[in-house]
């Protein structure tokens, strides 16, 4: 989706994958909380993360600076969940157990419900009802 709605295509062929764009905290009562901090990603800390990081959450756009894309990330938003989002390898942590351990791999959720990403448009309400069916029919 990326790919296809920015003025800059993907240099690279998309991957067969739904992946990961942000995490973002959310604010009931008002516009979502951006940029809380200017502190940036610290490298060493993410390093033993860092290969599930480029598999799950890609820079599509440009796939020679995934660490750019995530301290982008971390700044405008992950930086916005203290508390509970102790820091930045905690942000991108929760990422990772969302996407592999909690069962919120939204790229398995679809293709269960037979939605791959084959560059084609899907109604929202069949994705809606894919991810809610999968997540206990919460809405």
């Amino acid at each position: 989706a990326v790919c296809n709605s920015k003025p800059t295509p993907c240099k690279d062929p998309t991957d067969k994958l739904f992946t990961v764009h942000g995490l973002w905290p959310s604010n009931f009562n008002g516009p979502h909380p951006e940029n809380c901090t200017n502190t940036t990603v610290n490298l060493q800390r993410i390093q033993n993360i860092h290969a599930q990081l480029k598999i799950i959450w890609p820079n599509v756009l440009d796939r020679t600076n995934h660490v750019g894309f995530w301290n982008k990330q971390w700044i405008k938003h992950g930086s916005c969940g203290n508390p509970p989002i102790m820091n930045d390898t905690h942000y991108f942590q929760t990422v990772i157990n969302m996407y592999v351990t909690q069962k919120q791999n939204v790229s398995e959720i679809l293709s269960r419900a037979k939605i791959e990403p084959l560059g084609i448009q899907r109604p929202l309400v069949h994705i809606e009802k894919a991810i809610r069916n999968s997540i206990n029919k919460k809405k």
